[in-house]
């Protein structure tokens, strides 16, 4: 078949072992699949322009990289809230430690691999390393976080075996083979547009599997890795998790529908409805961030608290939501009091909101900075 087959191994169950990219015959670029590759690409123009206009972009991209670690940790189960990951950051105990850690470790490998891929190429190197930071001091900690897979896996619900599992993927032996052509097939001056290359990437990785676990996780990272690596995007400010969240059952069944019908098509129009989805609420997202700041901006100007200090913590709140009169003491040098005064000004103008009830050791949300991010989380 066109993407693979399955093939029984000696201990009787079936495997799939993936056909290397690109696919044969080749992608079939009719004028559907032509139409949303000219709306993706579009869209994400936009997006990347829309970078070079924001003002402290950097605090955004932080914020954003946040919501996707959520949303694509939040994928596999895990249970935590942007709100956790703020608490966690100010060393704030927490009861779901666990599952915050796993969303502040893909934080810390998305990161990690932005800055590496400027000086390393896309590499079976460079991916051992993202997995070992994704998973190091979490739940799969004992999954040889680094290192690829030395015994089968399985997809499938929980109790499923080698035999009722909804997929298997390629034994290691089989697999390292197919990460290896994967990685030739990173680096090939590809005839395909970058962003249906893009797809097949996701694809094959998510389809050989290569580690014990995190799998998932790391191949959405994958998408944003593979479009920065190639310059698509000068800004890292796509993120396809949350189209994936919302329409997860269909993602997984297109995924299968290419292993078992070899149909790549269906999969690519998908992905690429998903890349002009995801940039149009990126968009909707930022010009909303942008509003408020305008927004909050005027109400410190007409209320006549417009001072250097006030001006400085409205700032600062775009890089941290969270906060507390030691914290903001602390980080503008002033007094407790002083703090105090700024701080009790945006509470009475609705800019901060106290979130402890406690009379003492409170803290502050910049809460509808907070609500516009947290859409889907």
């Amino acid at each position: 078949m066109r993407s693979g087959k399955y093939i029984t191994q000696t201990s009787g169950y079936k495997a799939f072992i993936p056909t290397n990219p690109p696919p044969k015959p080749s992608i079939s670029l009719d004028d559907g699949v032509q139409h949303l590759l000219t709306d993706a690409n579009i869209a994400i123009g936009k997006l990347d322009t829309m970078g070079y206009l924001v003002p402290n972009l950097e605090y955004i991209i932080a914020m954003y990289v946040r919501k996707e670690a959520l949303l694509s940790s939040q994928i596999e189960g895990t249970q935590a809230s942007l709100e956790d990951i703020f608490e966690y950051e100010s060393k704030i105990p927490l009861k779901n430690v666990n599952d915050v850690k796993e969303v502040v470790n893909y934080i810390k490998a998305l990161t990690y691999g932005m800055e590496r891929i400027n000086k390393f190429p896309m590499s079976i190197r460079l991916i051992k390393e993202i997995h070992k930071i994704l998973l190091e001091e979490t739940r799969g900690n004992n999954k040889t976080p680094g290192e690829f897979k030395k015994s089968q896996n399985w997809i499938g619900p929980p109790g499923s075996t080698l035999t009722s599992a909804t997929f298997v993927p390629p034994p290691p032996h089989d697999a390292l083979e197919a990460m290896s052509n994967l990685e030739k097939y990173l680096h090939e001056d590809s005839n395909l547009p970058l962003l249906i290359n893009c797809a097949l990437i996701h694809y094959q990785f998510e389809t050989i599997h290569p580690f014990l676990d995190g799998n998932g996780r790391l191949g959405r990272l994958l998408i944003t890795f593979y479009l920065f690596w190639k310059r698509s995007l000068q800004h890292p400010l796509l993120y396809l998790s949350y189209f994936f969240k919302i329409y997860r059952q269909e993602y997984y069944d297109r995924l299968n529908l290419v292993r078992e019908n070899g149909d790549y098509e269906q999969w690519i129009s998908f992905f690429l409805k998903g890349v002009i989805w995801t940039s149009e609420s990126a968009l909707l997202t930022i010009k909303n961030i942008l509003n408020l700041k305008e927004q909050h901006k005027k109400i410190l100007i007409t209320k006549k608290i417009s001072t250097p200090y006030a001006i400085a913590l409205h700032d600062y709140l775009f890089k941290k939501p969270h906060v507390s009169i030691n914290n903001i003491a602390k980080e503008f040098s002033i007094s407790f009091q002083s703090a105090k005064a700024i701080i009790s000004q945006f509470l009475k103008n609705g800019i901060l909101k106290e979130i402890t009830g406690k009379k003492r050791d409170k803290r502050f949300s910049y809460w509808e900075y907070i609500d516009i991010l947290s859409e889907g989380t």
